[in-house]
């Protein structure tokens, strides 16, 4: 099953953060499941690794929020959180925007991404 859990496996393995997502999100808009936002993610190490561990909390509670799917408890952790704001792009003009767009589930940890940053071929709208 192709958890989120498994984002960091596959990225300990030599994927990168935005081919492992996609993988993810694939298949959780094919047949969107609590089961596969369950399990918490290892933890990654350094400052990149603190990032990682945020943004995959913010897809976790996005997810679950947007399909009605009980939040784990696990993207609460303090772990989850940044403290320095992470922007999506390093382009300063962007940022006003990222400000604006960004999820709460995002903007609560301190993440400033697009709107449709989680946005996929294979997304089923939900009504």
């Amino acid at each position: 099953m192709n958890t989120l859990a498994n984002v960091i496996a596959e990225m300990r393995s030599g994927t990168v953060l935005t081919v492992a997502l996609g993988d993810f999100l694939d298949a959780f808009y094919r047949a969107p499941s609590p089961a596969l936002l369950a399990d918490e993610p290892p933890l990654m190490e350094g400052e990149s690794g603190a990032a990682v561990n945020a943004y995959l909390a913010g897809v976790a509670e996005h997810l679950a929020r947007e399909y009605g799917l009980d939040i784990p408890a696990w993207v609460f952790g303090r772990q989850r959180y940044l403290r320095r704001p992470k922007f999506g792009t390093e382009s300063t003009a962007l940022r006003a925007t990222l400000l604006i767009e960004s999820p709460s589930s995002f903007r609560s940890r301190n993440i400033f991404i697009t709107a449709n940053a989680l946005e996929r071929a294979s997304r089923r709208r939900v009504a």
